[in-house]
Order: C-alpha cells, then sequence, then structure tokens
C-alpha cells in the first residue's frame, strides 16, 4: 500500500524519517526488548538456546507495529518537526556568528566584508529543501514549444 503522503523526500531526509519509524516501534516494544536483553545479560553462544522465547516474543511485537500506518505516522511527525528544525538551525547559526564576531573582536581580527555576511545570511534564510535535489546528468524535459504540434514533446515523431 503507497504512502499517504506521497512527497519525495532526500536520502537524509528519508533516513530521519526512517530513524524516528525504528523509534516509534522499539517504544511499543519497549517490554518485550527489556525482557530479552535482561535473558541475554551475560550470555554470548548460549543466548540462541537459553532466550528463544523472549526474542520471539520480541520478534513477534516488533512484526506487529511495523506497519505502513506506523511509516506514515512518522513521516508525519517528521513533517509536523519542519518549523522546530528550521528555528533549531537559525538559533545555531546566529550563535555562530556571535561567536565568531567576539573571537574576531578579541584577536583583533578585520571584520568579514559585507558581501560575506550577507550571503550567509542569504544562505540562513533558505527553507529546507522537501522534494530533493535534481539529478546532476539527468536531461531536462522539453518546454512545451520543443514536442509536436500538439504540444506532446515526443519532438514530431
Amino acid at each position: 500500500m503507497p504512502s499517504r503522503n506521497p512527497m519525495p523526500l532526500s536520502a537524509s531526509q528519508e533516513a530521519q524519517v526512517r530513524d524516528i519509524y525504528y523509534a516509534r516501534v522499539r517504544a511499543r516494544c519497549a517490554e518485550e526488548i527489556k525482557a530479552f536483553a535482561d535473558c541475554a545479560l551475560g550470555r554470548t553462544f548460549s543466548v540462541a538456546f537459553y532466550c528463544g522465547e523472549p526474542q520471539r516474543v520480541m520478534n513477534n511485537c516488533m512484526k506487529m507495529h511495523a506497519t505502513q500506518e506506523e511509516q506514515d505516522a512518522a513521516r508525519e511527525e517528521w513533517f509536523a518537526k519542519r518549523m522546530e528544525r528550521v528555528k533549531e538551525r537559525e538559533r545555531k547559526a546566529r550563535r555562530k556568528a556571535e561567536q565568531e564576531a567576539f573571537l574576531r573582536e578579541w584577536w583583533g581580527l578585520p571584520e568579514k566584508d559585507r558581501e560575506e555576511a550577507r550571503r550567509e545570511m542569504e544562505k540562513l534564510r533558505q527553507g529546507e529543501r522537501v522534494g530533493g535535489f535534481p539529478s546532476a546528468n539527468r536531461r531536462p524535459l522539453p518546454g512545451p514549444g520543443a514536442g509536436d504540434e500538439k504540444g506532446n514533446g515526443n519532438g514530431g515523431r
């Protein structure tokens, strides 16, 4: 079943969603995971013999909760926290600029030129890109005038 939120994300953004998903599943099965960990504590090779039942219970719990609905919920949580991430990134960038200005003043270094400071602030204002970046080797689609007389884009073939 496809996701309810088909917005494409970059690989790193998908990894963040996957981390949220795994954390949610582990939180739902925390008791079963703890029971298996307690059984496996202090064992090496004998874990397979002594802890088979707690392991099966843990795996069944994780399989039961590892659903498409849980993935969708993790994806929605990631999108809900976008503004928090933007604010955190802005806060870190301001703090970095303050520290750099302090160090320049402390050591008597020349101030940054205005153009470089403007570029950094412009970069900070750019939002988080959702949808990934286009491939560097992908040819752009032809415009409406590049196709046949109907605008089908097949080069008149």
